[in-house]
């Protein structure tokens, strides 16, 4: 629980930390006056002040924001530096640079990993990379390091047999045999399906081979890596959307709860979560909803066409509109992180 709580908080934090940032520093570069950048909302945990900027910390990490003066025109109080007194392609830049970070932050962090960790790929071999725990190879004292001598009497030879020995026996005791250094290993586990990835497991994964990389093979790899990721995520929108389910959308405790169960593999592939998230973010942020940063943008390219604003009570539908649309996708989102909490999905 512990585990879970601080990987989300960190997951969560870096996140937000990134977007408001980006929206933070192109107000500040294009002139306009931010009175506070905040992580979090509700009350203040840690505060303080640096030039006309107020700096907090408060006490749900579960989002965040800048209070950039003159975002309403009704209440501008900055003058010539409110967010509604600058031109509209300065508005653009800020409302975007949100967004344009949560893409950043992976080339940055696969960056990291690539050129820190090095290059991996699956061992062919029936040794155990990572043992879950709490899952059944735990439970029957297996550890990384482990090699697969035999399930049921039967010889495992490869990584292939092993798993596809293990997808079959669902509910079932499997004996195993395994080898530690010198010492031979005897036990007992039960495999447990998995409905996501729709087979028999026992909590654990492959080991792997790693070689080390240059700088500019990492940086190629980490904008290889983001790009694959933005591909399947567009795609994977795009089938919600045409089969208009929202089966597969979480929630912030469905999140959480991925977090914690990644961070239990380590710290690096929490690292790739959170820039897959941070992938997530940024697309989902672009929707022309209102409220959305996208829906911010569409509002503003209307005002670069029409050379005017639009009218206050047209953007205060808007956003009622926007707001009410992303209540309905939250409460969703929550019913199916509450379905899979009892059912275990």
């Amino acid at each position: 629980m512990v585990l879970t709580i601080a990987a989300a908080v960190f997951v969560f934090g870096l996140l937000v930390l990134v977007h408001e940032l980006g929206h933070f520093i192109t107000a500040k570069m294009t002139g306009m006056r931010v009175d506070e950048f905040a992580i979090g909302f509700g009350p203040k945990l840690f505060s303080f002040t640096r030039g006309e900027t107020v700096y907090s910390l408060r006490a749900i990490p579960l989002g965040g924001f800048n209070d950039i003066a003159g975002m309403d025109p009704a209440n501008n109080e900055a003058g010539p530096r409110g967010y509604c007194e600058k031109p509209v392609l300065s508005r653009m830049i800020v409302i975007l640079a949100g967004s344009v970070m949560n893409f950043v932050l992976p080339v940055l962090l696969f960056f990291g990993i690539f050129f820190f960790s090095g290059v991996s790929t699956p061992n062919p071999e029936p040794v155990l990379g990572t043992v879950i725990a709490g899952k059944a190879a735990e439970q029957a004292g297996l550890r990384d390091g482990d090699r697969i001598i035999s399930l049921d009497g039967k010889e495992i030879g490869s990584w292939t047999e092993f798993v596809d020995t293990i997808k079959d026996n669902q509910g079932t005791p499997v004996a195993v045999v395994a080898s530690r250094g010198d010492e031979t290993i005897r036990t007992t586990m039960t495999p447990v399906y998995d409905e996501k990835a729709q087979r028999a497991m026992v909590g654990v994964m492959s080991s792997v081979d790693t070689r080390q990389t240059g700088v500019f093979e990492s940086m190629g790899l980490a904008l290889q890596k983001t790009g694959m990721i933005i591909v399947m995520m567009l795609d994977a929108l795009a089938q919600i959307i045409l089969k208009l389910s929202g089966s597969e959308l979480a929630g912030p405790i469905g999140v959480a709860q991925m977090a914690g169960e990644v961070a239990q593999m380590g710290f690096v592939p929490l690292l790739n979560f959170a820039a897959f998230l941070s992938l997530n973010l940024g697309i989902v942020n672009l929707f022309p909803i209102p409220a959305l940063d996208g829906g911010h943008f569409v509002t503003l390219c209307v005002e670069a066409v029409r050379g005017k604003p639009m009218s206050p009570k047209a953007l205060e539908y808007t956003q009622k509109v926007g707001i009410v649309l992303l209540i309905l996708l939250m409460v969703l989102a929550t019913k199916n992180d509450i379905v899979r909490v009892f059912t275990g999905g």
